[in-house]
C-alpha cells in the first residue's frame, strides 16, 4: 500500500507540474514559438508524472487509485492541450 505521505508528495509533484505546463500553454498560445525549449519541458514534466503516477497506481489502494486516476484524467487533457497547439512546428 502506498503511504499518505507519498501520495502528498506525489500530488504536490503533480500540481506543480500542471502549474508549469498551464503557464507555457497559456505562454505558447500567445507568443507563438518563442519558449519551445521551456515548452517541450513542461510537457516532459507531465509525462514524467503521468508516468510516476502508473507506478504508484500498482500499490495504491482503492480510494487512492480512484484519486489518481482523477488526477491521470487531469494530465492527459493538459497534455492533449498542449499537443493540440502544436508548438514545435
Amino acid at each position: 500500500m502506498t503511504t499518505r505521505n507519498s501520495m502528498d508528495q506525489f500530488f504536490q509533484q503533480c500540481e506543480d507540474a500542471i502549474r508549469n505546463a498551464e503557464q507555457h500553454l497559456l505562454s505558447g498560445s500567445k507568443q507563438d514559438h518563442y519558449h519551445d525549449q521551456e515548452y517541450t519541458d513542461a510537457m516532459g514534466q507531465i509525462e514524467q508524472s503521468y508516468n510516476e503516477l502508473t507506478h504508484l497506481a500498482q500499490s495504491a489502494n482503492a480510494q487512492q487509485r480512484e484519486m489518481l486516476h482523477r488526477k491521470r484524467l487531469q494530465l492527459q487533457q493538459l497534455q492533449n492541450q498542449m499537443i493540440l497547439l502544436n508548438h514545435d512546428h
